[in-house]
């Protein structure tokens, strides 16, 4: 009787939580759209040369959200996380390690990058804006900030000053979404620019629209100019994984923010518990590995002989395109059948699936499935292209051969990334109910010796059923470490094949522009277009997929 009393204040307190977090949450968001709208409307503009807005409101629109979000940032840190009971709960499901490494991995690459961007631009500071200068090292203090505030606090089942919270994470969100948008748009047009002999980015550092716009004083002429536009650059892929990197991190904390978690379901269960005993390549046959690294090693000299055959005199295009297309085929094919015998492999899991509502793994899902879209659709205009175009010749085949094995590829990967993602954790095996439940009704050990068929079970039998219990579960251990190996190679081949087929666009490699097929049935502005818009959720998709897979290798 004296137990009521106790538990009724605890749910006294949940209701209106619950009524409000809906208003909550929709106040957060149409703060976040309306800023998304707005920065993406400035970043469009300012990348064509015919829209009169300039680069500098574009930075200054930036400069404001990072300095904004900063601000509020350090509020989160000071003030609202270290009110008593601010943080009753932490999802063990968010924030991984693998995830916080990569963001501060990226991070130190960002801020290189800002290092190169501010040299670059005070090489001809009396020709360009204060704003150019200052975005730079604003987006340093934000990287810093914000790297530090997702590693302490990505795991925070936040209680108190939920509304502001929300519009908080939404808004950092938001900006994080921005500056990714302003990267892709800038990269996206100096790429295509330099398959152009067009150049038509105003949003882009390039020295000629520096020219002109302020006469030949403002052209990078000198050698330590051009080394930090080349690095400024080739360090953009890094920067444009940091802010999606956060930008999900900081999309589990608001869906996090006033969260009441079970019992045991925040501390390590489930998904977000990972092994003690954590290490590259152990309890493997070592022929994922092995192949995985192989696959980049030669897909690193590929790229690299490409880049240089591509951006030679032009008479070795063809040779360059063939050696590509011919990797990315054998490449394609080759973990289309591992996710193929992965999923098979599966059929033969004894594991149970896993229920328990999860926002990082329904977020880890929907990335996958929606980045997948941007190559699904680049695919099929190449498919549509070789086939209704009129020349058909090897190259036309290749692409289209290569089309065919991205679409089954992405298809097959993310069936067998989902399915290991919903697994139980090693040891939820699903109890064998029929043949199982008659046996349990028996509590004297003589009625169970009349039975022989029945498994022995667990419980206050006796201690004559001991032996045998062992013995049955050591049984099946044998092939249950088989199967597990297995996942961990298939795993590890996965991610290494990935990470190749991550670097070869995210630095640079764009056969869509050099194979004339597609160019010469779309046109150049229409494919562009295409290529532009799409590439970067391919992109995206393989870091990904990297991180999905590391999350595998380790449940397996």
């Amino acid at each position: 009787m004296s137990e009521e009393p106790a538990a009724r204040p605890e749910e006294r307190p949940r209701a209106p939580r619950e009524v409000w977090k809906k208003g909550g949450r929709l106040l957060s968001v149409l703060l976040a759209v309306n800023v998304l709208l707005l920065a993406c409307t400035l970043v469009s503009g300012g990348a064509f040369n015919k829209v009169a807005v300039y680069d500098t409101d574009v930075f200054a629109l930036l400069t404001t959200m990072m300095l904004l979000a900063a601000l509020w940032t350090a509020f989160y840190l000071l003030r609202t996380a270290r009110r008593p009971g601010a943080v009753p709960h932490r999802d063990a499901h968010a924030g991984p390690i693998w995830l916080r490494g990569g963001l501060v991995l990226f991070g130190v690459c960002t801020l290189v990058m800002d290092v190169f961007k501010t040299g670059y631009y005070s090489s001809f500071f009396e020709c360009q804006s204060a704003i150019k200068i200052l975005y730079p090292l604003t987006q340093a203090v934000f990287v810093i900030v914000q790297t530090y505030f997702l590693w302490v606090s990505a795991k925070d089942c936040v209680h108190v000053h939920l509304d502001l919270t929300r519009c908080g994470l939404m808004f950092t969100l938001s900006t994080n979404l921005a500056i990714w948008m302003a990267a892709v748009v800038d990269e996206s047009v100096h790429q295509a620019g330099s398959h152009s002999n067009a150049s038509h980015a105003r949003l882009a550092p390039d020295r000629e629209c520096a020219g002109s716009q302020a006469g030949g004083d403002c052209a990078c002429a000198t050698t330590v100019c051009r080394i930090f536009e080349q690095g400024y650059f080739y360090l953009y892929p890094f920067n444009i994984e940091y802010s999606l990197f956060a930008s999900t991190m900081l999309y589990v904390m608001w869906k996090n923010v006033g969260r009441l978690l079970g019992s045991g379901h925040g501390h390590g269960h489930g998904h977000g518990h990972a092994p003690s005993r954590v290490s590259l390549f152990r309890e493997t046959f070592f022929v994922g590995p092995v192949l995985g690294l192989t696959l980049l090693l030669v897909g690193l000299a590929v790229f690299v002989v490409y880049e240089v055959q591509v951006s030679g005199d032009g008479g070795h295009t063809q040779q360059a395109l063939v050696t590509y297309y011919g990797f990315n085929i054998a490449c394609l094919g080759l973990m289309t059948l591992v996710s193929l015998s992965g999923s098979v492999i599966y059929r033969f899991d004894r594991r149970a699936m896993d229920h328990h509502k999860n926002p990082t793994r329904t977020l880890d899902v929907a990335l996958l499935m929606g980045a997948a879209l941007g190559q699904y659709a680049i695919s099929y205009y190449s498919i549509v292209a070789v086939v209704v175009g009129v020349p058909r010749d090897a190259l036309g085949a290749l692409s289209l051969a290569h089309a065919l094995l991205v679409i089954a590829q992405h298809t097959f990967q993310n069936v067998f990334i989902i399915e290991s993602l919903h697994r139980g954790p090693p040891g939820a095996e699903p109890p064998d109910a029929p043949p199982k439940e008659p046996c349990l009704t028996f509590a004297n050990p003589d009625a169970l010796h009349a039975l022989p068929a029945c498994p022995p079970t667990p419980g206050p039998v006796g201690p004559s059923l001991e032996g045998p219990q062992e013995a049955t579960a050591a049984t099946p251990a044998p092939r249950t470490h088989w199967r597990r190996r297995c996942l961990k190679d298939i795993s590890l081949f996965l991610l290494l094949g990935n990470v190749i087929l991550w670097i070869m666009p995210a630095f640079g490699a764009r056969p869509h522009f050099s194979n004339k097929v597609e160019v010469d049935f779309y046109g150049y502005s229409l494919w562009a277009a295409i290529v532009n818009i799409c590439l970067p959720f391919g992109i995206f998709y393989r870091m990904h997929a990297v991180s999905s897979l590391l999350e595998v290798y380790v449940l397996a």
